[in-house]
C-alpha cells in the first residue's frame, strides 16, 4: 500500500486540465484549415488533383467532412492559398457547416434545455465501429484513461445500447455493418443522439462512393454531431461532446 501511496505522490495529476486550459498539442498536429482565397490563382488545380480524397472544389472551397488532414493540398499550393492551423475546434451540427471556403466554421452549438436538462449531467454512449480501420476507434478509446477522464463530465462509453443515451458511430458503414448498425440504434430508447466520428462516418471518407459502404452515419440515421478528421484527436471529439451538452 506504501508503495501505491509513493508512485501515485511521484507521477502527480496527471488529467488533462482542459477545459480550463488548452492542453499542448505537438508542432506537427493539423488542425482546422486557414483558406485565403484571395492569393488562389484562377484556373489552379493543384490542390483539387492532389487531394486523395475529392474533398476540394474549384475556387479553394473545401469539404473538412470529406478531408484526411494530409497536408498534400497546403504542401502542393504555389500561393499559400490553404494553411493547417492548430486549432483543434472542428465539431459541427450540421453536414453543410463542414464546407469551407473564406467562412468561419460554424461550431457546434448546445442542444435545447430539455435535452441538456437529460444528457447534461450523465450521457451513456455505445460506440459503434461500422467498418472502420481502428484509428477513430482508438482515438475514442484514449479519452476513458486518466490522461482525458471523461467521466468527469458525465460522459461514458456502456457495452449495451439499452444502457445508453446514444451512438457513437465511427467507420463509413459498411454494407456488412448496416444491419447491425440499424438494430444498435432501435435498441436506445428515445430520446437518443447519434454522433458521427472521423471522416468515414461523417462521409464515407477515402471509400465513398463504393458500393459496399454507404457514405457515412447520416445516410443511415439522423446525426446530430459531426466530428470530422483521420482520426481526429481525442481533443476535437472531446471538444465536440462537450459542445453538444453546453459545458464549453
Amino acid at each position: 500500500m506504501l508503495k501505491i501511496l509513493f508512485a501515485s505522490a511521484r507521477q502527480g495529476y496527471q488529467t488533462s486540465a482542459y477545459p480550463k486550459a488548452d492542453p499542448p498539442l505537438p508542432d506537427r498536429f493539423r488542425g482546422l484549415p486557414v483558406i485565403d482565397r484571395t492569393h488562389c490563382t484562377s484556373g489552379c488545380r493543384l490542390c483539387i488533383d492532389a487531394c486523395p480524397a475529392a474533398a476540394l472544389s474549384g475556387g479553394a472551397v473545401l469539404d473538412l467532412g470529406r478531408c484526411l488532414f494530409c497536408g498534400a493540398c497546403e504542401r502542393v499550393c504555389p500561393s499559400g492559398t490553404i494553411k493547417f492551423s492548430q486549432d483543434y475546434r472542428l465539431s459541427t451540427g450540421k453536414r453543410e457547416h463542414l464546407v469551407m471556403g473564406n467562412e468561419t466554421l460554424a461550431l457546434a452549438a448546445a442542444l435545447d434545455k430539455k435535452s441538456r436538462s437529460l444528457f447534461g449531467r450523465s450521457l451513456k454512449l455505445r460506440q459503434v465501429s461500422a467498418g472502420g480501420c481502428n484509428a477513430c476507434e482508438a482515438d475514442t478509446n484514449v479519452l476513458s484513461t486518466v490522461g482525458w477522464d471523461l467521466g468527469r463530465f458525465g460522459i461514458q462509453f456502456v457495452a449495451s445500447p439499452r444502457h445508453a443515451d446514444g451512438l457513437l458511430i465511427t467507420g463509413p458503414v459498411s454494407n456488412n455493418m448496416l444491419s447491425a448498425l440499424k438494430k444498435t440504434y432501435d435498441a436506445v430508447a428515445w430520446p437518443k443522439l447519434v454522433i458521427a466520428v472521423g471522416a468515414c462516418a461523417v462521409s464515407g471518407g477515402l471509400y465513398r462512393g463504393l458500393p459496399d459502404v454507404n457514405n457515412g452515419a447520416d445516410q443511415v440515421l439522423p446525426v446530430d454531431l459531426y466530428v470530422p478528421g483521420c482520426p481526429p484527436h481525442p481533443l476535437t471529439i472531446l471538444d465536440g461532446l462537450l459542445r453538444l451538452l453546453g459545458k464549453i
